[in-house]
């Protein structure tokens, strides 16, 4: 029975980086198309959870060939890289922000962006609770803390779509700018606490 959780802890774990790479380059081309801010740091932000769920991959696979201690070490290592990408990002997407409301460089509407946030807030639901009763059964902190990016995930996706959805209707194009001050402070935390924790993915 715990090998199969194992096994389901892989295969969550290929879906999130397969899911998360196609998140990341759409949110990315769409987020440069429009000149949106909000869209770049969000694609951002999935392309680091795809960096955590490669390290989670590696994780689980490893899972009995190696040490304990030599996995922990590995395995700092590589979460420090993560929390460290998360300070980067949350600088450019706060400078990007604070230039585009000072310059007032309004955004165009994006409705692939619009899209995207929409299929990120009926997927994350379902997958962060799979993550974290799977993480559960196996008393794996990393991925009961990896499930809750997941949850973080789902928070930044609504705000993303509400930031596009009050430029699309009401030419509210501030809101674009807005989110991404919004989105930094969620790379800012979840880089804070990983790198303080030491544990991938903490939240």
């Amino acid at each position: 029975m715990r090998q199969d959780y194992y096994k389901k802890a892989l295969w969550l774990s290929y879906f999130t980086v397969l899911y998360n790479i196609v998140e990341f380059i759409v949110s990315i081309l769409a987020g440069f198309i429009a000149g949106s801010i909000a869209l770049i740091g969000f694609g951002s932000d999935s392309f680091i959870e795809s960096l955590s769920g490669a390290i989670m991959i590696w994780r689980f696979k490893k899972h009995g060939k190696i040490s304990e201690k030599e996995e922990e070490k590995i395995e700092k290592r590589a979460t420090r890289l993560v929390a460290i990408t998360f300070f980067i990002l949350g600088f450019y997407v706060l400078f990007e922000s604070v230039k585009k409301l000072y310059f007032q460089e309004k955004p165009d509407i994006s409705i692939v962006g619009i899209l995207i946030a929409i299929a990120s807030i009926i997927i994350m639901p379902s997958l962060f609770y799979m993550k974290y009763k799977t993480g559960k059964n196996l008393k794996s902190r990393s991925l009961v803390a990896d499930s809750k990016q997941t949850l973080a995930c789902l928070i930044m996706s609504i705000s993303l779509l509400i930031g596009l959805l009050l430029n699309f209707l009401y030419g509210f194009w501030q809101a674009d700018p807005i989110v991404g001050l919004i989105i930094t402070g969620f790379l800012f935390r979840e880089g804070y606490e990983t790198y303080k924790e030491e544990e991938l993915c903490s939240c």
